[in-house]
């Protein structure tokens, strides 16, 4: 056990680490061209191999670190023993270096509560949309996400619309260069990192929305924001960079499709550096080990100007999704 850090610090410093790793491991399945695609509840609901060998690692690489952790990940997986190359030990020292915000500092490992989605974006991720793909790592403290690290496996990703994913899926990489891929992490009260924080032009409403779990609900949601523009790409990680790079000014998801593995890394890095991030009705999202998965009242969040979207909700949305 490192001394000297708070349990926080370490388990930040290392679940950047084991983000990587599976990044890593998303990046892999694409190249060996056997996605390993199941469909779960409905055809939009999709697990592939890569889900399944991140979720390994990342839950496996974080019990082994900390056993007293409440661990909870998107995927139902049999236990089963983990291949010793799926595990990751290391951890990032530039985290380490960074004071644990004092409201923090004793928390215990037991009072920990781990959000994991292996790979958010999985429809995107088999339909070649891979700039759509993050793995998400949220830690929850007393029901509030306080810490989370996002990973996205295709950052500067550069893709044509006249390549065909099928024939080149093996050849996924960065323009001239570039690194592939990149790792954002924030703690709240010490900030957000690994990105450069944009704000879209004051007075545009760009709006960011689902693009494959639409319904009337949603599109009438998004309507009454009256936007400039709207987005509709996959992922909530994705959706959630677009805010803080200035490519969208709010986040609107009138549905109950979205779940607390989804929102709690992503939360994080938005209210770290001012954002906001509630469900329709403007309540905070609870993430104790013991509330439900699904946030069965949607979701909204915006860098700024958050008060302006929720007042925009329509009654007849608000309505239809109980808390």
């Amino acid at each position: 056990m490192a001394s000297g850090h708070t349990v926080l610090m370490r388990l930040v410093a290392s679940a950047y680490s084991i983000a990587q790793k599976a990044g890593t491991i998303v990046r892999r399945v694409i190249a060996e061209g056997d996605l390993g695609i199941v469909e779960k509840t409905c055809p939009t609901d999709l697990q592939t191999k890569a889900d399944r060998l991140a979720q390994m690692s990342i839950c496996s690489s974080l019990a082994r670190k900390f056993p007293k952790l409440t661990i909870i990940g998107e995927e139902d997986l049999p236990s089963e023993e983990v291949d010793q190359e799926l595990i990751e030990d290391g951890q990032w020292e530039e985290i380490l270096g960074k004071p644990c915000p004092s409201q923090y500092s004793t928390i215990k490992e037991e009072d920990l509560v781990v959000w994991v989605d292996p790979l958010d974006g999985t429809k995107e991720y088999t339909e070649g949309l891979l700039d759509n793909v993050t793995v998400l790592i949220g830690i929850a403290y007393e029901g509030k996400a306080i810490a989370g690290v996002i990973n996205q496996p295709y950052y500067n990703y550069q893709s044509s619309e006249k390549q065909k994913f099928r024939e080149h899926r093996n050849e996924a990489k960065a323009g001239a260069d570039a690194v592939l891929g990149r790792t954002i992490w924030g703690v709240l009260g010490l900030g957000a990192f690994g990105f450069q924080l944009k704000e879209v032009p004051a007075g545009k409403h760009i709006i960011t929305t689902t693009r494959s779990h639409s319904n009337k609900l949603v599109t009438d949601c998004v309507s009454a924001m009256n936007p400039d523009d709207v987005l509709r790409v996959g992922g909530a990680g994705n959706k959630i960079i677009q805010l803080i790079e200035g490519k969208a000014s709010a986040y609107v998801f009138a549905s109950p499709g979205c779940k607390k593995w989804d929102t709690c890394a992503p939360e994080v890095i938005l209210h770290a550096v001012g954002g906001k991030l509630t469900d329709i009705h403007g309540n905070s999202l609870q993430y104790n080990k013991e509330v439900k998965h699904m946030n069965s009242a949607g979701v909204l969040a915006s860098l700024r100007n958050h008060d302006y979207y929720a007042s925009r909700v329509p009654q007849s949305v608000k309505n239809a999704l109980v808390p």
